[in-house]
């Protein structure tokens, strides 16, 4: 999480866990679950989602701070409490396999009203330049960070969603080298293959418009972008949007005199790995196992070939 954001995760996380053969399908599905997974938590759903340096007055349960060689995970229960009363509020997450989070229990937290009005969201345009100048580029092993690989996997899932079946036609470009080998392995293709293009603010509009749009979510209030059409989309983080729709375009060096706009400058200039980004497959299948659309009879034979 960005410092000063916040996210409601709906989904229950958390102990405690229950096999899959011992809660069922149909209560699985009660919490959100439509296919087999090895486990299902029962724990709270709508927990608050913050960055961990946004939390102030919380302490640790030491008993509970057991985790993987490299941080805690929250696997033993809450292991924060309020650092004044001792009230159970929360886990850390921070270990090598988990993104660094501090998760809230929603039943031991409130919100408090301050003054004023809340501030209305950023506009896309704000917001896209505001993403484009955090995006990172490579990591510390040249390749592409894992929140694209995850992003783009839970894109996949959704796009296998949206194409009902069907094969998918992409043009050439970011888009295809992308997504086409991975949906290649799953839906054949064939003469009534759905086109799929980039849609979204700064972009021209296509004329036809393809049978599925890929979005920007903007990063602030979740809500992806529309189209002037009404076809069907499918939304990506705003960051892997970002990559697809103008990597390459923008200047990546330190000029002479006045400094143009859009300049992404850096000393030393940031690296740009040569590989694309591939869609994580435990982040579609997860995603997958979470969309009710799964059950459908070609989806669920893609799901379980996974």
């Amino acid at each position: 999480m960005a410092t000063g954001t916040y996210a409601v995760d709906p989904q229950p996380i958390g102990l405690p866990w229950r096999l899959w053969d011992e809660i069922g399908a149909d209560e699985a599905a009660a919490r959100g679950v439509f296919a087999p997974v090895y486990s299902v938590s029962e724990g709270p759903s709508d927990s608050v989602v913050l960055a961990p340096g946004d939390t102030r007055a919380l302490r640790f349960i030491l008993e509970r701070c057991d985790g993987y060689c490299c941080g805690v995970d929250g696997g033993d229960g809450p292991n924060l409490a309020c650092a004044q009363c001792g009230q159970e509020v929360g886990s850390r997450m921070d270990v090598c396999s988990f993104w660094q989070e501090v998760r809230l229990d929603p039943q031991a937290v409130r919100r408090v009203a301050v003054d004023g009005p809340a501030p209305a969201p950023a506009d896309w345009e704000t917001v896209l330049a505001e993403e484009r100048l955090a995006m990172p580029s490579v990591d510390l092993t040249g390749w592409w960070g894992p929140e694209s690989d995850v992003a783009a996997g839970v894109a996949m899932a959704h796009l296998l969603v949206a194409s009902g079946g069907a094969p998918l036609s992409f043009k050439p470009g970011p888009v295809a080298n992308l997504f086409r080998r991975a949906i290649a392995a799953w839906l054949p293709p064939g003469p009534t293959a759905k086109t799929v293009d980039l849609a979204g603010p700064g972009l021209r509009s296509l004329d036809p418009a393809p049978d599925i749009s890929l979005v920007p979510r903007h990063p602030r209030t979740g809500e992806p972008w529309q189209p002037p059409d009404a076809g069907e989309t499918v939304p990506l983080s705003a960051g892997l949007w970002l990559q697809l729709a103008f990597q390459g375009t923008w200047l990546r060096a330190p000029a002479t005199g006045g400094m143009p706009e859009g300049v992404l400058r850096d000393d030393p200039l940031p690296p740009y790995s040569n590989r694309p980004t591939d869609p994580n497959p435990w982040a579609c299948h997860y995603t997958l196992a979470r969309l009710p659309a799964v059950r459908e009879p070609w989806l669920w034979r893609i799901y379980v070939g996974m």
